[in-house]
């Protein structure tokens, strides 16, 4: 039976306080939440909860290459830019992207998410960027979901980043939605290498999102 979460917030309990310095981020904490909310970015809890999960996965050494957090906001509409890569040095959003979520978690919006094999659903919660590869969806990047029951299965569940002929603005205003994956972020094909060049190898993704 599916096991789809009520909140991302669940497997976080581990996270350390939003006021905890990191090394890789030279403003405050504070200062650069505001900056890249007022900039059109996720909401403030969604990119306090992201920078927590961020907090986490560094002091766990788990970061190998510090200062760069991407964030999937899986509350809006897949039709908008809801992907995120920010360098917390500057602050500055590197980029703002089209984003898939699984077939298995809704139509225009994803509101059922799930941990299972074969349930074609995203996953939420904290993961770190492996190695990129090309395999059958072309260039892509591995994942590994840091989040007991929450997210832990998406290597075994090959849920990877890469490019997809459905995720265009084209597509979404034929259609009224972007096409849907099998539970990967999938992201526009002529995006894909640059951004899977920019954050693999160890940077940190957050995928924030809220179960109907």
């Amino acid at each position: 039976m599916l096991r789809a979460t009520r909140a991302v917030g669940l497997a976080l309990v581990a996270c350390l306080s939003l006021s905890s310095a990191t090394p890789a981020i030279a403003m405050s904490e504070p200062a650069l939440v505001d900056r890249v909310v007022e900039s059109g970015g996720p909401t403030r809890a969604a990119l306090e909860a992201a920078m927590r999960a961020y907090d986490r996965a560094e002091h766990a050494g788990l970061v190998a290459h510090p200062g760069l957090l991407t964030v999937t906001y899986y509350t809006r509409s897949s039709i908008d830019r809801r992907l995120w890569v920010i360098d917390l040095r500057s602050g500055d959003v590197l980029f703002n992207e089209l984003v898939a979520h699984g077939r298995g978690s809704g139509d225009v919006l994803a509101t059922v998410f799930s941990n299972d094999d074969n349930s074609h659903m995203s996953s939420l919660g904290l993961f770190v960027t492996r190695d990129a590869y090309v395999g059958h969806n072309g260039y892509s990047l591995r994942l590994d979901g840091l989040d007991p029951g929450l997210n832990d299965h998406a290597r075994a569940r090959a849920i990877v980043i890469h490019g997809a002929a459905y995720v265009s603005e084209a597509f979404a205003k034929q259609i009224g939605r972007l096409g849907r994956s099998w539970g990967c972020p999938a992201v526009r094909p002529e995006i894909a290498q640059t951004l899977i060049d920019t954050i693999k190898g160890g940077t940190v993704v957050f995928a924030y999102g809220h179960a109907a």
